[in-house]
Parts: structure tokens; C-alpha cells; sequence
């Protein structure tokens, strides 16, 4: 027997027997085209049929190719790969490659179109995920579904779009991380998103038990609620310790055109940030682009008593939104706030364009022990600079900001209730903020 594995495995540096070399799972490679059958070997000549049976064939090491075309089926991938042989599925050479959920059934629950459940070291890379859509109150759609105690999972390259939901009280994601368990190292990296009813949804999310993550280098965009969401306390996760997401990055991501106005679950309202840590810790939110969105940013948790905390908001460039820049703390009373949260570097530049005295930063409900700085500010017609209607707001940082004056306009600070024209008496009020400025832009050092 030890000659025989010997001899197999010199063979296989040599280049020779390779129908038994083809089977090492550690080099496996299986190809699926719309003209290969299923009881093919899933070579590239002789390629599998349905992606159905390449994912039952693919454990650890494997990558499947899939060929250009439109598939209607899903992927469920069936085998969790390790760190030195993940499990790829991807399309070949930069094909066209497309998942058509059209004819799908409908059901009660979650239907998507690729799902993994407690499957680890998966990439997915290349593919069209496309048109699952319902009219079931009871049914959430999904582009890209990751459940379970998945971890070191990574989705590429892919666009997702058309998922629907037609229900006036239903749910859709385009793509969604749900940790349940325990999940680790999720990475959504380069995907466009877009075209998207999600009713209460969001497009791209991130709910439960995650600890560690990357949403980075993405576009998302023409779609009816929340572009990113990072989500806790909602009671997805079997630990209710852990039920929030934490550690991660939100980075370089371009998000345009998300409103909920008109949207069947929020009627004329324009609520759907581009951004939103719902009840999130520990998490930098940098160098994105947001643009004619309802508010660019918010940081905060639904969920009174809890926080979004520890969020850092640094170097982007929100512009254009219709109600907000960036909103941190809770809508109402009955909400919970933010807290420990660094907002520098940001240019927030004419928003509030539907003049809902949202201004270009909003501090809400409870926000304790923030640190704004460093920011740009250029007002909209509101002329709003900063907003914060709420009593409730201690030992919060405004220093080094600049504020931006336009000739024959004022600007407007609202603190605690309380509307101010003028620079200067808005400081005295404030208490304390010597180093920021009030400035024509060309007075800029």
C-alpha cells in the first residue's frame, strides 16, 4: 500500500495519471457550462451541468468555474473549506456568469439565492445574483444569504440586483450576514448592489454575533432603504451577549441614491441612511463617498439603554443628502444613543437639500462623550450648520472645525433647542470651542 500512494504521488509531479490526480481535493478543480451534463467527470471538457452538483462535489481545496450563462438555480453550498483549502466558486476567465432567481417558488421564510450556513473559508467571486422578488408579507428575499456560525467568508466581484420584495410590510437584502453563532472574518469586497425594494431591509447588512469584518470598495446604489447596516440587540444571535456586530471596517464604498421615500414601510419619509451602525462597537467608518442618499451617516441603536460606541467617522465625503450628513444618537426618547464616537476629517458639503432641519451634522437623543473635529462644513439653503434639537447631550468635543461662510448668507447652529445666527454667541453657548473657525474659503490657511 505505501508503494502504491508513493507511486500516485510521484506521478502526479510528473504529470502523469492524472485521472487519479484530478481527484486530490487540495487541487481539485470542477467546471460547470450550460452545456455539460451532471454525469460528466466536471472537467473543462467534460463539464458538470448545475451548479447543484458542483457544490456537492466541492469540499476543502476545490474551486468551481462556472461558465458563462443564465442559471435558475440557487447555490447552496453543501462543504466548509479550511484555511489552507478554501472552497471557491467563481465565474471562468471573466465570463458572464448569472444566478436568475425568476422561477423560483415562493414560501414562508428566507429564500435566496446563494446561501451559506455554517460553512467556513468560502469565496464567492464574479456572479450576477438577479431578480428574486416576492409579494409574501412573510417571505425576506436575499441576493447572498450567510447564516450560522459561518466565518472567513469572502464575496467579490459580484453585482446583485432585482431583489424584491412587493409586500408593503416585507423584507429584502441584497446581501446579508446574519450571525446566529458565532462568525468571524466576514468580508464584502468590490460588489455593485443595486435596484433593490427591501421594505423594512437593508441592501447590504451585517446583523447578530460578528466579530470582525470588512464592507469595503463596494457600490451601492437606486435602492429603497439602507445601503450598509451594522447591526445589534436585535435578538438574532443564540448569545445574547454577543448580538452585535463589532471590529470591522467600512471603507471606500460609494453609496448613492438610497431613500426611503415612498417606500411602502416608511410612506414620504426620507429615512435610509447610507450608512447605519444600529447598536454596532468598534468600528471605523472611512474614506466612503455618499451622495444624494436620505442621510449619509447615522450612529446610533434603536434599542433603549444600548449605543453605538466606539465608532470612528473619518475622511469621508458626504454631499448632497436630503435630510442629513451624518445623524448620531436616538430619533426619539424611546431610543437608545451614541457614545465614544470620533466624527473628524469628514466634508459635509450642502445637505439637508429637502430643508428638513437636519443640517449637516444632527446630534439627536442621548449622545454622551463624542468627539467632532476637524470637519468641513458647507451649509445647503437650510443654512443649518449643526442641529441638535434634544436636552440630552453631555461632554461632546466640537473643536478645530471650520464652518464655511457664504456672502449675503448666514448660518445657522441649533443647540439644545435653541436656534443661533451667529458664530460667536453659538461658541458661548456651546462653552467652549476656540479653535474652530468661521470663514469665507478663501480665507483658508
Amino acid at each position: 500500500m505505501k508503494k502504491i500512494g508513493l507511486f500516485i504521488v510521484l506521478g502526479c509531479a510528473a504529470g502523469v495519471l492524472f485521472a487519479f490526480c484530478s481527484h486530490l481535493p487540495a487541487n481539485q478543480v470542477i467546471y460547470v457550462a450550460m452545456d455539460g451534463d451532471d454525469q460528466n467527470e466536471g472537467t473543462l471538457e467534460n463539464p458538470f451541468r448545475t451548479i447543484a452538483k458542483a457544490s456537492s462535489e466541492a469540499e476543502a481545496g476545490t474551486t468551481v468555474f462556472i461558465r458563462e450563462g443564465t442559471y435558475e438555480e440557487p447555490l447552496i453550498v453543501q462543504h466548509t473549506g479550511t484555511k489552507q483549502k478554501p472552497i471557491t466558486f467563481q465565474s471562468y476567465e471573466e465570463e458572464e456568469v448569472t444566478l436568475d432567481g425568476g422561477n423560483m417558488d415562493s414560501a414562508d421564510g428566507d429564500r435566496a439565492l446563494v446561501v451559506l450556513e455554517d460553512k467556513n473559508y468560502i469565496n464567492i467571486e464574479g456572479l450576477t445574483i438577479e431578480n428574486v422578488t416576492t409579494d409574501l408579507m412573510d417571505e425576506t428575499v436575499m441576493g447572498i444569504f450567510i447564516t450560522g456560525s459561518s466565518s472567513h467568508i469572502t464575496v467579490e466581484d459580484n453585482t446583485v440586483k432585482g431583489i424584491k420584495t412587493l409586500h408593503e410590510e416585507g423584507n429584502g437584502h441584497g446581501i446579508a450576514a446574519y450571525g446566529t453563532g458565532s462568525m468571524k472574518d466576514i468580508n464584502i469586497v468590490h460588489n455593485l448592489v443595486e435596484d433593490l425594494k427591501l421594505g423594512a431591509s437593508e441592501s447590504i447588512v451585517l446583523n447578530g454575533d460578528i466579530d470582525g469584518f470588512t464592507v469595503e470598495e463596494n457600490m451601492v446604489r437606486f435602492s429603497d432603504n439602507i445601503g450598509i447596516d451594522l447591526i445589534g440587540y436585535e435578538g438574532i444571535a443564540d448569545n445574547p451577549d454577543a448580538d452585535y456586530v463589532r471590529n470591522g471596517k467600512v471603507q471606500n464604498n460609494t453609496v448613492h441614491h438610497i431613500s426611503s421615500f415612498a417606500n411602502p414601510a416608511y410612506g414620504e419619509e426620507y429615512n435610509a441612511a447610507a450608512i447605519y451602525v444600529d447598536g454596532g462597537k468598534d468600528i471605523l467608518i472611512d474614506k466612503n463617498e455618499l451622495y444624494e442618499n436620505d442621510i449619509g451617516i447615522e450612529a446610533t441603536s434603536e434599542h433603549a439603554g444600548k449605543y453605538a460606541e466606539d465608532i470612528q467617522i473619518t475622511d469621508n465625503l458626504v454631499s448632497h443628502n436630503y435630510y442629513t450628513g451624518i445623524s448620531i444618537g436616538g430619533y426619539d426618547e424611546e431610543r437608545g444613543g451614541t457614545r465614544d464616537t470620533l466624527i473628524s476629517g469628514n466634508t459635509l458639503f450642502r445637505n439637508d437639500t429637502k430643508e428638513l432641519d437636519g443640517g449637516q451634522l444632527l446630534l439627536q437623543y442621548n449622545v454622551y462623550d463624542n468627539e467632532i473635529k476637524e470637519n468641513k462644513f458647507t451649509a445647503s439653503a437650510s443654512r443649518i450648520f449643526i442641529a441638535n434639537f434634544f436636552q440630552e447631550n453631555k461632554n461632546n468635543l466640537l473643536t478645530e472645525n471650520i464652518y464655511y461662510k457664504e456672502h449675503e448668507q448666514e448660518g445657522i447652529w441649533i443647540w439644545k433647542d435653541e436656534w443661533y445666527t451667529s458664530f460667536s454667541v453659538f461658541i458661548e453657548a456651546y462653552g467652549s470651542d476656540e479653535t474652530s473657525q468661521y470663514i469665507y474659503e478663501d480665507e483658508e490657511e
